[in-house]
């Protein structure tokens, strides 16, 4: 095993137990990954010395990972000024301040700004504005996760951008903006200028994002993933949302993973959150395929889901399975029934429809008046619906449906209603 340490991705784990030039005297000569604490419990003071310490003795250029969590404040600055030079070996960082600590900015200087054999970063809550910069030097980076970023750690999308188109190799992004806290816009004026010329991520199949629309807009507007299989998206202040978003259709149109998705659910939460999620009918099996758009907002209404599932969004008109859920929602019953059809148009695929009692009661109420051709031209490919409803409820279902059922009938087109139990 000594004979070939590096064949075999041999590692010394040291907490901070002992100084490390004891801990690593009865050892050859391995990498270091420094662990502040396993399971991720808050070491002694001198457990954190000794970490500290570690990273400003003379064994600083065989340290290949971090991993701190729940540090405090004080903490977090003392490891920011022992980072201040380049770590040769590191592949790995990973840091998690404690919740209650006000973090302080990490500088342009960390880590020496240059990061050549970094290969995963992982920082929560920590702000780090000049981050972008050091990314330039980590054309090895395969994983980058970006937990709630602060208003103060905030760097622009062209920035991120540019950065990104260095790290070819990677492969997930996460990207998490804090959601309450101001959320800086792209520069307006910026925007009226040519678009720069998009650069392919060939590894990229896994990206998370949370923020502001406009921002994850110009960021896609300067990379594109052809191997994408797992998207998920959270936008803020969607009601401020009166345009298009081409730069995401763009990008799941591009990616080949999902043209195989045909089934949808949609929920909607009573805490303002309504989540569109894109998957296909073998079920969650890796690099198959998923897109999930979730949207946050305090002004959030069920009927905004008519601007979720337009016509312009790629593959919602090849969908053959959809499930529309409320979660401990609110009645919707001043909902007008044009606003649930308008909801159902794009779905032109869609062979079987599941709906949660609540939901049914209401768009069952906009089917009642559908007759003669317009009952064909809403889900024309429908063949089964399927409610939740309770038994003693059932029948008034079918009864309020009854109209529908039967124009689709006379129509050759024929519609099965179900008892659906989750």
């Amino acid at each position: 095993m000594f004979a070939s340490p590096r064949r075999l991705n041999l590692r010394l784990e040291y907490y901070g137990h002992a100084p490390m030039s004891e801990a690593l005297d009865a050892w050859p000569v391995l990498p270091v990954m420094l662990v502040s604490s396993p399971h991720r419990v808050s070491s002694s003071d001198k457990q954190w010395d000794n970490l500290v310490a570690a990273l400003e003795s003379e064994h600083y250029n065989r340290i290949c990972q971090i991993e701190h969590f729940n540090i405090t404040n004080s903490r977090l600055e003392r490891f920011a000024e022992a980072v201040q030079k380049p770590f040769p070996e590191l592949t790995h960082l990973q840091v998690w301040p404690d919740a209650r600590s006000l973090v302080p900015v990490l500088p342009d200087s960390f880590l020496g700004g240059s990061a050549p054999r970094l290969q995963a970063l992982w920082l929560t809550s920590i702000p780090f504005p000049s981050l972008p910069k050091l990314l330039l030097s980590a054309n090895g980076l395969v994983t980058l996760t970006l937990d709630d970023i602060p208003d103060s750690g905030y760097f622009s999308p062209d920035a991120m951008a540019t950065a990104l188109t260095v790290t070819t190799r990677i492969e997930y992004l996460e990207l998490r903006f804090r959601s309450n806290c101001p959320r800086p816009r792209p520069d307006p004026t910026s925007q009226s200028l040519p678009p720069p010329k998009r650069f392919v991520l060939p590894a990229l199949t896994e990206v998370t994002f949370e923020g502001a629309y406009e921002y994850l807009e110009y960021l896609l507007s300067r990379i594109d993933a052809p191997l994408l299989y797992d998207l998920t998206v959270t936008f803020f202040d969607f009601m401020d949302l009166n345009s298009d978003i081409p730069q995401l259709h763009q990008l799941i149109s591009h990616a080949r993973k999902f043209k195989a998705l045909d089934r949808a659910e949609v929920s909607v939460f009573r805490c303002s959150i309504i989540e569109l999620c894109l998957y296909p009918k073998i079920g969650a099996v890796n690099h198959c395929g998923r897109l999930m758009l979730g949207f946050d907002d305090e002004a959030l209404q069920p009927w905004s889901l008519t601007q979720i599932c337009s016509s312009s969004f790629p593959l919602i008109s090849t969908l053959k399975e959809l499930k529309i859920m409320e979660h401990d929602f609110p009645s919707s019953d001043h909902v007008k029934g044009t606003q649930w059809l308008e909801l159902l148009d794009p779905f032109t695929s869609l062979k079987n429809l599941y709906l949660t009692d609540g939901i049914a009661r209401r768009v069952f109420g906009a089917f009642q008046g559908l007759s003669g051709e317009r009952a064909t031209e809403v889900l024309p490919a429908l063949r089964n619906l399927f409610v939740t409803a309770a038994s003693r409820e059932f029948e008034p279902i079918q009864i309020t449906i009854e109209p529908f059922i039967a124009a689709r009938q006379l129509s050759g087109h024929p519609v099965a209603i179900n008892h659906w139990r989750i």
